[in-house]
């Protein structure tokens, strides 16, 4: 039996130097006007490129990736605690070379994409001399592929497409776009839409508009319009009508990914609250000894140690198991928490800090409207919930159980004078 909390020394050795030097050198980067996915301005690359060589020097660029694309090949739980660091600095996936989505893009492109795909995407987008975006929700279908309507008709040697995307994360700055569109209207439906590589520069491909999420000065999130787009037959990503089955493969990681980035962005906001807590004097003390404070202190300190273990288990049955079926469950269920707990968290730390936590010279308006986000991308937080109640009650689907059921008192306790009949002769000894 193996069961053990602790980190090895090595590894804790690359967590210890990543906590220094992303605290010390990558936080203060999302602090100066720049967005880490501008890759064409060079104020951005000449103070982000000397800072990626020294992690590539460290041997930490692109962790998840495989030797053979120029990574460590590691597993979720080694990637869970890397990404607990660098959640809630901005720069700090850029750095590391792991930032959604071109992860997620990149993954798809290595094990569908032809050679020629692979030298012209793949590989600038690894050394983040690109970035990417993923096309895949629409305005009016949200992200339930069942309801998309963009559609991609064969013509020739090309594939047509057609449709509006919504929320297509960075597509103002993506060189190409990945898009998910309805091939086979008829099939069944998840086996409906397929994936494409759309360069960005392709006749048809407009950017409506770039929309912000709520606080943010220059929005990225992409309002795309497809109007008779024309890409290569080869383009195609994996097989016809498999879109469906490549993104909840593509998504399954970076779900992981996601919760361990929030419960970095959650230790931050109890460490705030609790030195504003034990700084913030009152009229008998600070405002730390008052008992609805620690209350809230102590709730989200329970809060985020059970979420983190939930999230580090999943981790590990992922590496156990390596298929991410068998996970399916625990997957969504963490990502069904992950909103509630980075909101709970954030709410406190911005009532113990008063009318300064709720201005725009803290960051914890910010990490509330992230728990939002949260609650949103990559699936609903209700469809997730659904995903695990249906996984959890396939172990029932045999049982009819009476009304009065075998687990009733009265039938566990006929059941026990059958075992220890009879049950007089104990009475009369017991007395």
């Amino acid at each position: 039996m193996a069961w053990d909390f602790e980190t090895d020394s090595e590894f804790q050795e690359k967590l210890d130097w990543m906590d220094e030097f992303v605290r010390d050198k990558v936080e203060p980067l999302g602090l100066l006007g720049i967005h880490p996915y501008d890759v064409k301005n060079p104020k951005r690359n000449e103070l982000v490129r000397p800072l990626q060589e020294e992690v590539k020097e460290k041997g930490l660029w692109a962790c998840h990736l495989g030797p053979e694309l120029g990574g460590q090949g590691y597993g979720q739980v080694k990637l869970g605690l890397m990404n607990e660091i660098l959640g809630g600095a901005t720069f700090a996936p850029i750095v590391f070379g792991c930032q959604a989505p071109d992860t997620g893009n990149a993954e798809i492109i290595a094990h569908y994409g032809t050679a020629e795909q692979k030298t012209r995407y793949l590989e600038p987008l690894l050394n983040n001399e690109i970035v990417s975006a993923f096309s895949m929700t629409e305005p009016q279908g949200g992200s339930d592929p069942t309801n998309f309507v963009t559609r991609a008709e064969i013509d020739g040697n090309h594939w047509k497409i057609n449709g509006e995307k919504w929320f297509s994360t960075n597509g103002k700055w993506a060189d190409f776009l990945i898009v998910m569109a309805v091939t086979d209207p008829d099939a069944p439906r998840h086996e409906r839409m397929s994936m494409f590589i759309v360069p960005v520069d392709t006749p048809g491909v407009e950017i409506v508009r770039n929309v912000g999420v709520y606080g943010q000065d220059n929005g990225s999130e992409s309002y795309v319009r497809y109007t008779d787009v024309r890409v290569p037959a080869d383009h195609l990503l994996g097989k016809q009508g498999g879109a469906f089955a490549i993104s909840q493969t593509r998504l399954g990681g970076g779900r992981v990914h996601h919760a361990m980035r929030t419960v970095g962005n959650c230790k931050r906001l109890l460490d705030a609250m609790s030195r504003r807590a034990v700084s913030r004097k009152t009229r008998t003390g600070t405002i730390a000894d008052y008992q609805a404070v620690q209350m809230q202190i102590a709730d989200s300190y329970i809060e985020l140690e059970q979420f983190k273990l939930f999230v580090l288990k999943t981790a590990w049955m992922i590496d156990k198991y390596q298929d991410y079926r068998k996970v399916r469950k625990d997957i969504a269920a963490i990502k069904a928490l992950m909103p509630k707990v980075y909101h709970d968290i954030a709410h406190r730390c911005i009532h113990i800090h008063g009318s300064l936590g709720v201005s725009n010279e803290m960051p914890f308006v910010g990490s509330l409207i992230g728990s939002m986000v949260m609650g949103i991308a990559d699936g609903p937080t209700e469809v997730h919930k659904v995903t695990v109640a249906k996984q959890h009650l396939r172990a029932y689907r045999d049982v009819a159980d009476p009304i009065f059921p075998e687990y009733s008192l009265l039938e566990r306790r006929a059941r026990a004078k059958e075992m220890y009949d009879p049950v007089e002769e104990i009475v009369e000894a017991a007395e």
